[in-house]
């Protein structure tokens, strides 16, 4: 059995607010997602899920517990290791796009390419090819000004997915989009997922949509307190 993309041993996050003040967020998180997996991890608004997405995303740092993101203990790196390793193994997917308003389609999916040592026209070839196959390749001259919320998103995922990360991590990809539109989003994942064996985490407060992928994790005050599989 090959070790999992992600695996993470007793996981605790403590805030501390000043001295007698701590607020433990985690307590103690046990969690494994293998290579090619769909997973959502959802809970309620303060269930502790944006604080385990951001030490899965390598943006924070557990108080306890040990993290293996692809066998590597994460905790062990430093700064500059963990920041290599965000840009080129974990692809952001974010509820509100996150795009830079003064580039186009184009540029904004070359972004984490920046620091490649590729020359400027493999990368821009890179980054055509993923506008094409989300179906962006005809805006790719277009500023996030001149987009809908559904091809913001899908320029967004095109960015996710240009250095060919070990992960997708999705933050509420369709919370600030329509039903038919978020239905759209979905099906892009879904096309990742079974044409490329992409491995993804939802991080999601619908129940809906979760249940559309393999597993669901679900999370409340800081706890797993049920996984069960989805549909697919």
């Amino acid at each position: 059995m090959s070790e999992p993309v992600i695996r993470m041993e007793k996981i605790v996050k403590t805030y501390y607010l000043g001295k007698p003040n701590e607020l433990e967020i985690l307590h103690g998180i046990d969690l494994s997602i293998n290579e090619g997996e769909f997973v959502s991890i959802v809970g309620e608004s303060g269930s502790g899920k944006s604080t385990l997405m951001n030490i899965i995303g390598v943006l924070d740092r557990q108080t306890q517990g040990r993290y293996f993101l692809e066998g590597q203990d994460v905790n062990s790196m430093s700064d500059e290791i963990r920041s290599i390793v965000r840009n080129r193994r974990i692809g952001f997917v974010f509820q509100n796009f996150n795009l830079l308003p003064r580039a186009n389609a184009l540029k904004n999916v070359m972004i984490p390419l920046m620091y490649s040592q590729e020359k400027k026209k493999e990368r821009k070839e890179k980054a055509m090819e993923m506008l094409e196959m989300v179906g962006m390749a005809d805006r790719a001259t277009h500023k996030p000004n001149e987009l809908s919320g559904g091809q913001k998103q899908r320029v967004a995922i095109a960015r996710a997915m240009v250095n060919e990360p070990a992960i997708i991590l999705a933050d509420e990809p369709t919370g600030a989009l329509d039903s038919k539109t978020g239905h759209m989003v979905m099906d892009l994942f879904h096309k990742l997922h079974e044409e490329q064996g992409k491995t993804i985490v939802l991080i999601t407060h619908s129940q809906e949509l979760a249940s559309e992928t393999q597993r669901i994790v679900t999370i409340s005050d800081g706890e797993i307190i049920r996984e069960q599989e989805g549909r697919r």
